[in-house]
């Protein structure tokens, strides 16, 4: 099979799916939209918020200046404007990381 490690990424999320990623309400996921300007998931005939890779990219950054780091919303609006974004997307990949390994080291010490 030729295409056994081709992986498809879909073109739309729905809200649901955004805020099953993140672990939060799909309420949050729309007080966002209203607050971060670099928020901005297209909309279909019904009215359904649809997020792009982008956008989950950009709610990326605000979990992690909000939730992970304790920001205000105005102090991550404005880290987000003056900051280097490859820099905080760097800091943001790296807090995941470590919570991944802490996670594999709580499971491994449950084993023991």
């Amino acid at each position: 099979m030729p295409y056994k490690d081709f992986k498809i990424e879909k073109v739309y999320y729905s809200i649901g799916e955004v805020a099953e990623m993140f672990d939060v309400a799909n309420s949050l996921i729309r007080f966002w939209e209203t607050e971060f300007d670099i928020l901005k998931p297209r909309k279909n005939s019904k009215g359904n918020r649809l997020f792009t890779q982008k956008d989950i990219e950009n709610l990326k950054l605000i979990y992690h200046l909000v939730k992970e780091r304790g920001f205000t919303l105005e102090g991550a609006r404005n880290e987000l404007k003056s900051a280097d974004k490859d820099e905080l997307k760097i800091k943001a990949e790296i807090v995941n990381s470590l919570k991944n390994i802490r996670h594999f080291l709580d499971e491994m010490q449950e084993k023991l």
